[in-house]
């Protein structure tokens, strides 16, 4: 049955898509839409090499509940805060003879492979097909592949980023839902001015590895990575890859996405896990409204001799209003099943934030609070898991600067 899946998945993958990448802003860093910048190119222009930077510095302040301390130790509910360097990248991006476009960045606040935060070569035989090469944001998710520096908030959703929790004999296992960075290759296009494709095959391992590491399935006898793909709706043309900019207050977009992927042999090669996502997005001058819902099924391998399964559901609501033409106020419902659809309760994660960009300096100023509630549980075991490791007060202050 599971092979069964695994092909079926993999036999529907060449309808899944996503949009190419709008021009300007495809370094997935910052924005370089409507910026003068510095670049060097040809005359003729058709080799552009263009560097840019992003350094965010912030200040964060969590509070957690007594589960999950021990007092013995004088493990204090105000941890993980202070001061902290989230991202500080230099990259360079560029285009050369028209059809190759390139681009690669350093996150020097990161540590071991994480440091080289992508790395890839765009080759463009038409704006209908490309192929995509090296390491680069997987297709799944809005809230990831938004540019890192345009994003609404300075954290993205616990749902995508927190680990899930697995009985206490399994804690090895603690996938998340988001996958984020990867090595390795996917088609991509746009056609019709409407719809847009790309579909991936990448490593399975995340940011974190620059090496090839992986095997042939025991259980599925397939190559044991991670299979992707995300199809997108735009009919007003390319969605921008923002959740709020100044200079962008009369844009009238809007996108509806879906994906999936399936990561073989996860885990330590323990786990096949298996994603799906909707999602939407829109910008209305200066509104930008943006939802998603988002899946996990984690099945054993055969090898673990564990025939249970779990399935996870999370998602998010969240929207920004610049009530002044430098000013946005942010809001955001957060969900997630962390304990899985088998065991009642869930975390329900309201936020609010606000913006602030200064002018003529590319400077951007953010604050935000998250509150972690937990509704519906049957025990206080149960209650106590979900929100294990993760602060029921959390504040941030951050202060970004890119070119």
């Amino acid at each position: 049955m599971k092979k069964i899946f695994a092909m079926t998945l993999l036999a529907a993958l060449p309808l899944a898509a996503m949009a190419q990448y709008e021009e300007g802003s495809e370094n997935g860093v910052v924005s370089l839409a409507g910026r003068e910048g510095f670049s060097i190119q040809t005359k003729k222009a058709d080799f552009v090499f263009k560097p840019y930077l992003l350094v965010q510095t912030a200040a964060n302040i969590n509070w957690y509940d007594d589960e999950g301390l021990d007092k013995a130790y004088n493990q204090d509910n105000l941890a993980n805060s202070g001061f902290a360097v989230p991202y500080a990248v230099l990259g360079f991006t560029g285009k050369a003879w028209g059809k190759v476009s390139f681009n690669l960045s350093i996150n020097a606040a990161a540590s071991g492979g994480a440091i080289l935060q992508q790395a890839w070569i765009d080759v463009a035989m038409k704006e209908a097909f490309a192929v995509r090469i090296g390491k680069f944001k997987t297709p799944f998710s809005h809230g990831y592949l938004t540019t890192l520096g345009e994003t609404m908030m300075p954290t993205l959703p616990t749902s995508l980023t927190a680990a899930v929790i697995m009985p206490y004999s399994l804690n090895a296992v603690t996938p998340n839902i988001g996958t984020g960075f990867d090595l390795g290759v996917e088609i991509h296009g746009f056609a019709a001015n409407k719809f847009g494709y790309e579909i991936g095959i990448f490593n399975g391992t995340g940011a974190s590895v620059n090496t090839a590491t992986k095997t042939i399935s025991d259980d599925w006898h397939i190559p044991s990575l991670l299979y992707a793909g995300r199809f997108t709706f735009m009919p007003k043309g390319i969605m921008p890859a923002t959740q709020g900019n100044p200079d962008r207050l009369h844009e009238d977009k809007w996108m509806l996405g879906a994906s999936a992927n399936l990561n073989v042999e996860s885990e330590s090669e323990s786990t096949n896990d298996t994603r799906a996502g909707l999602e939407f997005a829109m910008l209305k001058n200066k509104l930008y409204i943006g939802a998603e819902a988002y899946y996990m099924h984690v099945g054993f391998t055969d090898r673990q001799k564990i025939d249970k399964t779990y399935d996870f559901l999370g998602g998010y609501v969240q929207g920004g209003y610049f009530v002044a033409p430098r000013v946005q106020v942010a809001a955001r419902y957060d969900f997630f099943n962390r304990n899985g659809v088998d065991t009642n309760g869930f975390l329900n994660m309201p936020a609010v934030g606000c913006n602030y960009f200064f002018k003529n300096c590319n400077l951007k100023l953010q604050a935000m609070y998250q509150f972690i509630g937990r509704t519906g549980h049957d025990t206080q075991l149960d209650r106590d898991n979900d929100d294990l490791g993760l602060a029921k007060h959390s504040g941030t202050i951050q202060l970004q600067y890119s070119f």
